[in-house]
């Protein structure tokens, strides 16, 4: 299982980016917030230019916003790999994968922890990523839903019955049990935020991830 390490709560965005840069996690996620979409705001595009620019990994972009279609052209340039969009939204989700994969960019579809999978599959032959959200969205540092592992379980039944070829993310309140737990039920990527950089060495926290 990949990981995509969250800095939403890191207390030094930069120093962490920096940090990250010396191991063996594969993506930086970065979470993309209105501040109508959730309550919280978070990252102007300025700063994750230059997070971008620092940092050695892809970024997973996850946008919890109303529109995320005012936001690609800004960031056509950056070093993405996944720009992720909400499945809550309720706005032509079409028009927004398609816009999504003519910058070049691999599309995720994003559901709340209330959302059930079945609401999204008309999508799933459509993108490239499915990110299950594990908390509520908008905050770190939540309790893990432990009823996200059935979603997981059954997205994996949908790819095997239907040949489908999305990846499955999680999203929130990771640590070393969960982790665990994830691996089970065959997650591909666990985006993981406070467990890894509230830890006093980067390094030493990663090995508990087994």
């Amino acid at each position: 299982m990949k990981i995509s390490i969250s800095i939403l709560n890191a207390k030094d965005r930069q120093k962490e980016v920096l940090k990250v840069n010396n191991t063996n996690i594969n993506y930086l996620h970065i979470d993309l917030m209105d501040g109508k979409f959730v309550l919280n705001k978070q990252f102007t595009n300025q700063e994750i230019i230059k997070l971008n620019d620092i940092s050695t990994k892809k970024i997973d972009l996850h946008m919890m916003v109303e529109d995320p279609l005012k936001y690609l052209k800004k960031f056509s340039l950056l070093n993405i790999e996944y720009v992720t969009f909400h499945y809550e939204i309720k706005k032509d989700l079409d028009k927004i994968i398609k816009a999504i994969k003519e910058y070049g960019f691999k599309v995720g579809i994003a559901i709340n922890p209330n959302t059930n999978v079945d609401e999204i599959l008309p999508y799933l032959e459509k993108v490239d990523l499915v990110l299950v959200m594990s908390v509520e969205p908008g905050a770190g540092g939540q309790e893990f839903r432990i009823d996200t592992l059935s979603k997981v379980e059954k997205l994996n039944k949908l790819k095997e019955e239907y040949n489908f070829k999305f990846l499955i993310e999680v999203d929130g309140g990771i640590n070393d049990i969960y982790y665990d737990k994830l691996i089970k039920v065959n997650t591909d990527i666990a985006v993981i935020g406070t467990y890894l950089t509230k830890a006093e060495n980067l390094e030493d926290q990663l090995k508990t991830l087994n």
